[in-house]
């Protein structure tokens, strides 16, 4: 081993001290290099040997006392009281009669340790000499000078790092013929290992010896350190995985720190607040001291393996740093770094950590440069820093604007984590919209938060108390709080009736040029065209426009999730689910959970209006999972409504009931989706047998929409819901003239709405009349995006020609609605076609487990197993769309094939077998 190699060099100088060739060696090194483990080893060897051994360890705290060195050295066992008296005895005398005293001290001292050395082998060994007091190093000097031909051996160890005064003693030593030097470096990359492998298996040694060496740099009494917080971390028994530092390598960094000189430890914490990043001349200026001071240090620092190339080896070198350095300094330090590096014109990232880090109010030039690295912070999707940087410029803002337009960026970074956090905020925020400071592209936001948690008169309050001051507002006040009321009459119609002229024809008016806030000012028309009767393809236009202009973020988020519903109501489902895939696509791998759930609640819907049920659930069940129910606010509609119609529509009755019993906020019921809320409940009710409460609900929503001018069947076609409910009570006249009166509308929304119409009316009709409505209500259906709409109009053709005797035609339609029913996923759907045919396909299998009986086929399965259950011949050839001729044919044939005589024969037979698992 390398240190192996030193202590054999001092063992070859002792042997020629012994034969009376006295000899001085100086062992130089960094702080921490091992010089005094090296040292401990050669005197416990020595004095193992028979040698006199007088050590000393020199301190920084006693350099100013006299003779200190030499006074540790005489007090030793050895040496009789009497000469050691008379030693102190002349050493006391220096101090009080100067130089002349001391040239007296010295040479008795001297002739003192020469007495000891005729007996037997002397070996004085100094620790950390560079240390030592002046009167003691020109003693050791002297001595050294002397000890040429006796048996003395001087062994001194010291720091590579010198003081001015100790370069001439420095110096003065190594003239003289009879002294060496010992170097010691750190540990090489194969010492370590060899380290290692003293204390570890071979296997163990080999797989952490890179990473421990990068760690400490060949350290010693950091390796030790890291190698006993190593053991302690492992699980008992558990081999060596990684280098693990902890608390014993955190107290070995500060000892080597104060081990050096005073600046040492002053430069390690102005490297660890410049995180290694800074110039030697920044860290001079951050800790106020010299150049030439901060190189020194940096030198030191990195011979004694705590930093490399000016910066820490490993994080938790730098955090025992800061743990160890008092709160005051570190602050201090901070907000000095942030200051020199903004004003050398640093990142304003780089600037924000350090002003975060001081934890004090910055000066109000700061103010801007913590908003400019939010923002980057955010491109980075580090959200937490975000939010400190901009509640630290909020609270160091002095302007009352500025200090608003803050706060709306800070909710708008707090509600993309989560809106019920955000909702804390409102309350200032709302204070920061007044008359005259205005922000004016904050305000339609911060509307739109408000309306979200449910405050819908309070942010109506908010727009007629700004519009309504003697003065009014400026012009971009006025244009910013005219997107906010567009948007909020737009979430709650109910409100326009409290702005004057804020009908439903003004809502879907198209915007302003200019519009301040206009991504809210634009989604709301688009919204408002698509509902209004006679604009789809303007909605759809207006719709469009909102989804290329802007780009996905916290201001415009609510805007385009309402801009794909206004797709959705034009009956562009098609492009409603391609933006929405490229939104969703653009939260992947950010912290946006809000983003994320709306976007998704919103795809949930569409899958809904496409007929695919089970994607409806996941994409609405994912929304939910994103954010609590708190968080969600009003917008709880829009998932919960989902995916309460689509575990309907699945047959999963006691779970729709279930998400029904889940509270909701009151001022659900006043907005937008809150009317997709109540359809989905009465939809629910519907299914489920509770025909008045589904009646009471529909017409509630044809009340509401009434009320509110928002009458359109694409966004609730409550009048066809409620028909349902009515030839449900059994009321085909009521439910027929409240169908008929449902509007229409010519554009490609009307699809939907009138296809369904359609069904409804069909019901209430004769046979023959009934044929013709449900064609044109198929042929309206397999041109939209309905696919479960279309799945009901091809049954009931279906069912319509079987009655009328034409079986083929019939079987043909049903077995196609029930795959497109099989598709969207609506099980009980496929049941009503295909009664026991809830799989799809029907196995074909052997009878009996000897597999001696033929296999029946599909037709023949179908036959079987209705009449096991009991079904006459007449009741199998309705069901299966056959003639009874048909079914007398197969049960023939199955008779044969199953070997028995009658029809009780059956069930037995067919429980023996493995046929149709699925059908059972």
């Amino acid at each position: 081993m390398e240190r192996d190699s030193h202590l054999a060099a001092l063992n070859d100088l002792l042997q020629s001290a012994k034969t009376g060739r006295g000899r001085v060696v100086l062992v130089s090194g960094a702080v921490a290099s091992g010089k005094t483990q090296l040292l401990e080893s050669f005197t416990e060897q020595a004095m193992n040997e028979g040698v006199l051994l007088l050590d000393a360890t020199a301190s920084r705290a006693e350099r100013d006392l006299p003779f200190g060195v030499l006074r540790k050295i005489f007090d030793h066992p050895s040496i009789t009281d009497r000469l050691r008296t008379e030693v102190l005895h002349r050493m006391d005398d220096v101090a009080e009669e100067g130089p002349h005293a001391r040239m007296q001290a010295m040479p008795y001292a001297s002739w003192a340790l020469m007495q000891l050395a005729a007996e037997r082998t002397v070996v004085i060994a100094v620790d950390d000499v560079h240390c030592a007091d002046d009167h003691s190093l020109q003693f050791l000097l002297y001595l050294a000078r002397r000890v040429r031909q006796v048996r003395v051996l001087i062994v001194l160890t010291q720091t590579t790092r010198l003081r001015q005064e100790q370069l001439a003693f420095h110096a003065e030593l190594l003239r003289q013929p009879h002294c060496s030097r010992v170097q010691v470096d750190m540990l090489t990359a194969r010492g370590t290992a060899d380290v290692l492998a003293g204390h570890l298996s071979p296997q163990a040694a080999a797989r952490i010896s890179t990473e421990c060496h990068r760690i400490t740099g060949g350290n010693p009494l950091l390796l030790r350190a890291l190698l006993e917080d190593s053991r302690s971390s492992r699980d008992h028994g558990e081999p060596f995985q990684r280098p693990a530092p902890a608390e014993l390598f955190s107290q070995a960094v500060r000892d080597c720190l104060h081990r050096g000189e005073p600046e040492t430890l002053l430069v390690a914490q102005g490297v660890a607040v410049l995180g290694g990043a800074g110039s030697t001349a920044l860290l001079s200026r951050v800790l106020d001291v010299h150049a030439e001071v901060a190189e020194q240090g940096l030198k030191d620092l990195d011979r004694c393996a705590v930093l490399t190339d000016g910066a820490f080896r490993d994080d938790s070198a730098r955090d025992a740093v800061l743990a160890a350095t008092p709160k005051a300094v570190l602050q201090a330090l901070h907000l000095r770094a942030a200051q020199l590096l903004h004003k050398d014109g640093a990142p304003a990232l780089e600037v924000a950590r350090h002003l975060l880090a001081a934890q004090r109010d910055p000066d109000t030039v700061m103010v801007p440069v913590l908003q400019e690295a939010a923002e980057y912070a955010l491109v980075d999707d580090d959200v937490e820093f975000a939010l400190r940087c901009l509640e630290l410029a909020h609270a160091a803002c002095p302007d009352e604007e500025d200090r608003a337009v803050i706060k709306a960026r800070l909710v708008s970074v707090v509600w993309r984590l989560s809106p019920a956090a955000a909702e804390g905020h409102l309350p200032q925020l709302t204070a920061g919209l007044r008359p005259g400071r205005l922000p004016a592209r904050d305000v339609a936001l911060s509307l739109s938060y408000l309306a979200w948690s449910g405050h819908l008169e309070n942010a109506a309050d908010t727009v007629r108390g700004l519009t309504g001051t003697p003065a009014g507002p400026a012009a971009p006040e006025r244009s910013a709080l005219e997107a906010g009321r567009r948007w909020l009459t737009m979430i709650s119609p109910a409100l326009r009736a409290v702005f004057p002229g804020s009908g439903a024809d003004q809502a879907a008016a198209p915007p302003a040029a200019g519009l301040t806030g206009d991504a809210h000012g634009q989604a709301a028309s688009a919204v408002a065209a698509a509902l209004a009767g006679d604009h789809g393809e303007g909605a759809v236009a207006e719709a469009q426009r909102v989804l290329q202009r802007y780009r996905l973020s916290d201001n415009t988020l609510q805007p385009l999730a309402f801009a794909l519903l206004a797709l959705l109501y034009t009956g562009r489902a098609d492009l409603a689910q391609a933006w929405c895939e490229r939104l969703l696509g653009e939260c992947q791998g950010r912290r946006t959970p809000a983003w994320h759930a709306l976007l998704s609640a919103v795809r949930a819907e569409i899958a809904l209006r496409q007929g695919d049920l089970p994607g409806a659930a996941h994409h609405a069940n994912a929304a939910m999972s994103l954010m609590s129910r708190q968080s969600w606010g009003v917008g709880i509609a829009l998932p919960l409504a989902t995916l309460v119609q689509a575990e309907t529509a699945m047959g999963r009755h006691e779970e729709a009931t279930a998400l029904l019993e889940q509270p909701v906020p009151e001022a659900l019921f006043r907005t937008l989706p809150g009317l997709h809320y109540l359809r989905a409940r009465g939809r629910c009710h519907l299914a489920t047998g509770r025909y008045h409460a589904a009646l009471e609900d529909f017409l509630t929503c044809g009340r509401l929409m009434g009320e509110w001018g928002v009458d359109a069947p694409e966004l609730v076609p409550w009048r066809v819901d409620a028909a349902e409910a009515w030839l449900a009570l059994g009321d085909p006249d009521q439910a027929r003239a409240l169908a008929e009166r449902q509007p229409r509308r010519g554009d490609a929304g009307a699809r939907r709405s009138r296809g369904t119409q359609l069904l409804v009316l069909a019901r209430t009709v004769e046979l023959k009349r009934r044929l013709h409505v449900l064609k044109e209500a198929v042929e309206i259906l397999e041109q939209g995006d309905d696919r479960l709409q279309l799945a009901i109009g091809l049954g009931e053709l279906g069912n319509g020609y079987r009655a009328l005797g034409e079986f083929n035609r019939a079987r043909l339609l049903v077995r196609k609605a029930w795959h497109v029913a099989k598709a969207c996923g609506a099980e009980p759907l496929c049941q009503q076609l295909m009664p026991g045919d809830a799989d799809g396909e029907v196995a074909t299998a052997q009878v009996d487990a000897t597999g001696e009986a033929e296999a029946l086929t599909e037709a023949e399965s179908r036959v079987a197993l209705l009449a096991a259950h009991g079904h006459t011949n007449r009741e199998i050839a309705t069901k299966l769309y056959v003639t009874v001729s048909t079914v007398e044919q197969h049960l023939t044939r199955i008779y044969r094939k199953l070997k028995v005589k009658r029809r009780r024969d059956l069930p037995s037979k067919l429980a023996e077998s493995s046929m149709a698992a699925g059908i059972a």
